[in-house]
């Protein structure tokens, strides 16, 4: 792994990024902390929860009809006298006799001795009787206790994070709280004097700062509360300041710009000095400039210090910036990561890895297909937005054919 003269790995490779990214997670694993379900979408789960009560607790009818012993309408044309009526909620404690149902809606629990429903489509009322047009098969159109979940199994792992589908788990089991970590705060900065506010006028030279609404979309996607703090100007004084009040006050601070080597780029040479840098430079493509460091006298916060051309603020938050939140929450549920064929051919002509992107389609068979987008330049944020994934593409030149199977990760 190559060193820079300060003793920290530069220009390294990424898979030796995410491991130290990893590393440094682990010993800053996210605290647990107890939130009302309503407040838990999309946290990571950090305890097992296991089954409370059986879902169902009870054997209940699947669809409106009439409850009955299987034995009593094996033939159509049988007729069952009416015992009773029995509706979701509360039982009534009713039973079901040789030659008798009960009317039975969805939900409701199974009247004693009944083992089957009969749909009202498949049954005439009339007179208190029931004539049974179809036969039921045995058990038919019942849920039966436990089938779902049984008291005491395991149902969610700590580790995934918390889906409307798990929460509703969750509910289900009668919890009203579950453990989780604790989401991570992070400050999200911009750098340049270049930059202007949308909705303001540009003058000559000037770029509306499209950076900021990008990382905070990206964070509020996947869970989290972020700050956007005020542009960070060229001034090394201002910079240092800004970034120790942020590294008292949150946990990762994400900057984008001002980290390559120009005679403006400011951030590299303040973390050498007052933070201690994990790395700097990662051979992939866009994005290579990237930093990561702890705060030192900075502050407690982690710095991961981002490109500034937008596409390299996309590619780098989704494949570094994601994973190390994701880390610091204990997630272990991996983000998707698919297979696809190329639609076109593509040429790599350099040694980098890179993530290129691409849109996801299905071809005439319906197997997975990337279109790569040829305007590929870090800054061409329109090919970005009409993209929904990034291609992997390994270290080193070479010349992909179509239908060359590639890794594809989504947005």
């Amino acid at each position: 792994m190559p060193q820079a003269a300060a003793g920290f790995p530069t220009r390294i490779a990424y898979d030796d990024a995410r491991a130290i990214l990893a590393r440094v997670a682990d010993a800053r694993r996210m605290p647990v902390e107890r939130v009302a379900l309503s407040r838990a979408h999309g946290a990571v789960l950090a305890r097992d929860i296991a089954a409370t009560v059986a879902q169902p607790p009870f054997d209940n009818a699947a669809m409106d009809g009439f409850a009955l012993r299987h034995a009593d309408a094996a033939g159509e044309g049988a007729v069952l006298r009416l015992a009773g009526e029995q509706f979701a909620g509360r039982a009534l404690g009713l039973a079901v006799g040789e030659g008798e149902c009960v009317r039975i809606t969805t939900g409701a629990p199974m009247p004693a001795g009944a083992d089957t429903v009969l749909i009202k489509e498949n049954a005439r009322e009339a007179d208190g009787r029931v004539e049974v047009l179809a036969a039921p098969t045995p058990g038919q159109h019942v849920r039966r206790a436990g089938e779902d979940t049984r008291a005491g199994e395991p149902v969610l792992p700590a580790g995934v994070p918390l889906t409307p589908a798990r929460i509703a788990l969750a509910a289900a089991q009668g919890l009203a709280e579950v453990e989780v970590a604790r989401r991570p705060t992070v400050a999200v900065f911009t750098t340049g004097d270049e930059l202007v506010e949308p909705g303001l006028p540009l003058a000559p030279g000037e770029l509306y700062d499209s950076n900021r609404a990008l990382l905070m979309g990206l964070l509020r996607a996947d869970g989290l509360e972020p700050v956007a703090l005020p542009r960070l100007p060229d001034d090394p004084a201002q910079v240092e300041s800004a970034l120790r009040h942020a590294g008292e006050a949150f946990d990762l601070v994400l900057t984008c710009g001002a980290v390559s080597a120009g005679e403006r780029d400011h951030i590299p040479a303040l973390l050498q000095a007052q933070g201690r840098v994990q790395f700097w430079k990662v051979r992939m493509k866009p994005g290579m400039p990237v930093l990561f460091a702890e705060g030192g006298a900075l502050g407690d916060a982690l710095f991961l210090c981002l490109p500034g051309n937008p596409v390299s603020v996309l590619a780098t938050y989704l494949v570094l910036a994601r994973p190390l939140l994701d880390r610091l929450q204990g997630r272990t549920l991996p983000r998707p990561r698919w297979r696809a064929r190329l639609a076109t051919p593509w040429r790599k002509a350099h040694e980098r890895l890179e993530f290129l992107r691409g849109r996801l389609r299905q071809d005439g068979d319906g197997a997975l297909e990337v279109e790569p987008n040829p305007a590929d330049g870090s800054h061409r944020m329109r090919a970005a937005a009409d993209s929904d994934v990034l291609l992997v593409l390994e270290e080193g030149a070479r010349d992909y054919a179509a239908g060359t199977l590639v890794d594809v990760l989504p947005y």
